[in-house]
């Protein structure tokens, strides 16, 4: 939370720098196009049980700044039987039948737009995102032929920076459509999923083993087993990829 108020006090004294622009003050209350701000709800985002809004503010002639807001209840994995025919893997799919997960992201921008004003037209827009991911899994492991289940639960947190390509576009009356086209972005992530249970010596080595041989894309995994349960601790680089279809209101 403390990056999350250092980014928006960025935003803020960017937002009193640019408003001092005698211009963008002028231009605010000239032509068809009334109201410095737009409220947005990213359409794309709800077949994967995501719920995205974005709130955008003039703050120059050709400048916004941004908030995105996004929350993904906790619940089964989206798209859970694509996945499955992408894996084609029968014990990678009996662990996910399971999984569940939720997550909620903050995202600051700032927006520069290439045409002659701003909220419309092509624009580059750097941005920052603080991620939060919760997981439950029951992790199931064999012991002499005989199937056991350990319950993971925890939280992943990540920490990200990248930079968007968009273009926004009035429809009609107050109704704007906005496209991120393609947000790269990069960063970092900590997290950890533990689960009690009482093990013996052999039911501790066959855990073990297991979690070890978990393949985590591109992070560092530290495997703990005792005879009280297990403890996975993540940690290393993080990527991702912003894209959208928002529809907005501007008021």
């Amino acid at each position: 939370m403390k990056k999350l108020f250092f980014l928006l006090a960025v935003l803020i004294g960017a937002s009193s720098a640019f408003s001092q622009d005698k211009d963008s003050v002028e231009s605010r209350n000239v032509g068809t196009d009334s109201g410095n701000s737009i409220l947005k709800l990213n359409l794309l985002s709800l077949p994967l049980r995501n719920f995205s809004l974005a709130y955008e503010y003039k703050i120059g002639r050709k400048v916004t700044a941004g908030l995105g807001i996004r929350i993904m209840p906790k619940g089964g994995l989206p798209m859970r039987n694509a996945i499955s025919n992408a894996i084609d893997d029968p014990e990678a799919d009996r662990q996910l039948d399971n999984f569940k997960t939720g997550n909620v992201a903050f995202t600051p921008e700032i927006r520069f737009y290439m045409g002659k004003q701003a909220m419309r037209g092509f624009y580059l827009a750097p941005f920052a995102r603080i991620s939060s991911y919760t997981a439950e899994m029951p992790f199931e492991f064999d012991v002499n032929g005989v199937n056991q289940t350990m319950p993971l639960s925890g939280k992943l947190n990540t920490f990200t920076g990248g930079l968007l390509l968009g273009a926004q576009w009035k429809l009609g009356g107050k109704v704007y459509l906005d496209w991120w086209m393609l947000g790269p972005q990069y960063g970092s992530s900590n997290g950890l999923l533990d689960g009690k249970k009482t093990l013996n010596a052999q039911e501790q080595t066959e855990l073990r083993n297991e979690l070890q041989n978990l393949e985590i894309p591109f992070a560092e995994t530290t495997t703990t087993v005792d005879a009280n349960g297990a403890r996975l601790d993540i940690k290393g680089p993080w990527a991702g990829l912003r894209a959208g279809l928002c529809l907005g209101i501007r008021f």
